[in-house]
């Protein structure tokens, strides 16, 4: 990129906007101090020598009004002696000059009864005129006397003030732009670093992340929630990927069953047999719906699509209900449920995803649960426990249990391990419990129960 380019990249960028509109604003309130200094040591030099020249005023004043002219033209020469800093100006009633180191009297302090600053030649070859500050004063008698000041080095020392102070803005101007230069540079160096990882990733490199560079500051705060949130994409395309996978493996398997029964039926002859084909396709079909119904509730629960419908209701009164319901259906297999939970507590959610969440818990639990006559009749466990970080829902069986490498894996859709193929089921149970406690923003853990297998849904507590 070529050097004017790079310049105009960075001007347009808003850090060197910002940095720019933070030095003029700056530079404002600095000309305006500055300005206020420079008023202020003018106006304090002049009042000095205002005050001095109003002090010796008064004193030749007093000269004069003791009556001897002799003893003021005595002290208005002496006083202006070659080299002193005081100018002097002493006429006689008839204008003529008696005394004094001016060469004539100036005309801008002649009209003015407060004194005033005029121009004068020190000498009579010199060309070049100072500035000095005079004042008449108030003589009886007609007599005119001037008492005054050379002030061309003040002039010139507040000159050099200004230079210094004007200096010290040019300084301050060409600093604050080189900061505002520096900082959009770092500011874009940083965010260009982003724009080529999103590039990246746009480009199909979903493994691609921000790099942190440890600075705790805003752009590494950003670069951890933009990657946060790649992590979850990546994790949500894995799974659609995944979801699509499963469901051309699991589902090709009813579909050829729910054809074939189809096709049978067209084989047979007679009413009856259409007629049991039929109710055959029609079972298959609603399997098959139950799990598409299945998907796409948990795909609504993780879009979060369900989350506004929330209710305040007695958690241990649900789990109680859903049990008792699946009471009968555990004796049938000969199997107990002991139900641990009490009355409470209020909790705050949506009670349909709760009671469906457990109805799963309880369903894998009695599926997979040792069958009575064996070494470990079936005993299923369920307890609620209301600590101080949530509400905790565990169902325990003494089946054959999950191996810990395969507990994560589990609660993915459509994900059944070999040992549970024989029973009937898609493979949603646990990665719906997992959805509905994310919805609610908890989490679902599985533990080893010695023998079996022991599910926590943990929930939140919210108000």
């Amino acid at each position: 990129m070529a050097l004017p380019d790079r310049l105009a990249r960075i001007v347009s960028t808003t850090a060197f906007r910002v940095a720019a509109i933070t030095v003029a604003v700056y530079l404002a309130f600095a000309g305006l101090v500055v300005g206020l200094l420079l008023w202020q040591t003018n106006r304090v030099l002049t009042n000095e020598v205002l005050a001095t020249l109003r002090s010796e005023a008064a004193l030749l004043k007093a000269e004069a009004q003791d009556g001897d002219a002799a003893a003021l033209v005595r002290a208005v020469e002496t006083r202006s002696r070659p080299g002193g800093p005081g100018l002097y100006y002493l006429a006689d009633p008839s204008g003529k000059k008696v005394a004094g180191n001016l060469s004539r009297l100036p005309p801008e302090i002649v009209d003015s009864a407060a004194g005033g600053v005029f121009r004068y030649a020190p000498d009579a070859i010199s060309t070049r005129e100072r500035l000095a500050v005079a004042i008449p004063v108030d003589i009886s008698g007609g007599v005119q006397l001037i008492v005054g000041r050379d002030v061309e080095e003040l002039r010139r020392f507040a000159g050099e003030m200004g230079t210094v102070y004007f200096l010290a803005l040019g300084f301050l101007t060409l600093g604050g732009l080189v900061a505002g230069f520096a900082a959009s540079r770092v500011a874009l160096k940083r965010i260009e670093t982003i724009n080529v990882a999103a590039r990246s990733i746009m480009a199909g490199d979903m493994s691609r992340r921000i790099s942190v560079t440890g600075a705790d500051d805003e752009f590494d705060a950003l670069a951890t929630n933009l990657n946060a949130m790649l992590e979850r994409i990546e994790a949500l395309m894995s799974g659609l990927r995944e979801v699509s996978d499963n469901i051309a493996h699991d589902l090709k398997t009813p579909l050829t069953r729910l054809r074939n029964s189809a096709e049978a039926a067209l084989r047979e002859t007679g009413e009856d047999a259409y007629r049991e084909g039929l109710e055959h396709t029609i079972e298959k079909a609603d399997e098959l719906i139950k799990t598409f119904n299945s998907l796409l509730l948990v795909a609504r629960l993780e879009a979060g699509a369900l989350e506004g419908n929330a209710e305040r209701f007695d958690i241990g009164r649900v789990v109680r209900d859903v049990a008792e319901l699946y009471e009968p259906v555990a004796e049938e297999r000969g199997m107990q449920l002991a139900v641990n939970v009490g009355a409470g507590p209020e909790f705050t959610g949506n009670r349909q995803l709760i009671v469906q969440a457990v109805v799963n818990l309880i369903e894998n639990a009695i599926k997979y649960s040792a069958k009575p006559g064996t070494a470990t009749d079936g005993a299923i466990s369920i307890d609620l426990v209301n600590g101080t970080a949530g509400v905790e829902i565990a169902v325990a069986d003494n089946g054959p249990g999950i191996a810990p490498e395969d507990r994560e894996r589990v609660l993915k859709r459509f994900v059944r391990l070999e040992k549970s193929r024989t029973e009937p089921g898609t493979g949603l149970g646990l990665s719906l419990v997992q959805a509905v406690a994310r919805l609610h923003g908890g989490y679902v853990r599985l533990e080893d129960n010695r023998p079996g297998l022991r599910v926590v849904l943990t929930l939140p507590k919210r108000g």
